[in-house]
């Protein structure tokens, strides 16, 4: 069951999913960063002054204690983050999609690229010799 587990494990399949997913998350970072710190502020100065991630609905009061410290947390709904959520993911679909189509047009290009003609036979080149030589 090692040796199979082992056989399966290094196959070239499995090693390049697992680097594609390295580095896919990697990637999200990137893109939750970009829209966090580049694109959030600039439309929430758009919007007057409004920060996303802090839009919530609250549906119940946090409760205090005596002391004053919260004893339960509120409960809210969190539909900003939501909302930076959804455009982290069309921010990475659209970089994924031209990533694909720029793949796409390279094999395009390769597939479009003419073959060179083929190579004269023994018996071409042998008449063609033979024609060079009735020539002169």
């Amino acid at each position: 069951m090692l040796k199979e587990f082992k056989q399966f494990a290094m196959r070239g399949n499995v090693l390049d999913m697992a680097v594609g997913i390295i580095i896919g998350g990697a990637f999200g970072k990137i893109v939750s960063s970009f829209v966090a710190d580049v694109i959030m502020p600039p439309i929430g100065v758009l919007l007057g002054g409004v920060d996303f991630s802090s839009l919530k609905i609250v549906i119940k009061h946090a409760v205090l204690d005596n002391a004053g410290a919260i004893s339960k947390p509120a409960v809210t709904l969190n539909y900003g983050l939501f909302i930076n959520t959804v455009i982290d993911f069309i921010i990475i679909a659209f970089a994924i999609f031209m990533m694909i189509k720029a793949m796409n047009n390279l094999k395009k290009k390769e597939e479009a690229a003419p073959a060179p003609p083929p190579a004269p036979s023994n018996e071409e080149k042998l008449l063609t010799e033979i024609r060079d030589l009735l020539k002169k």
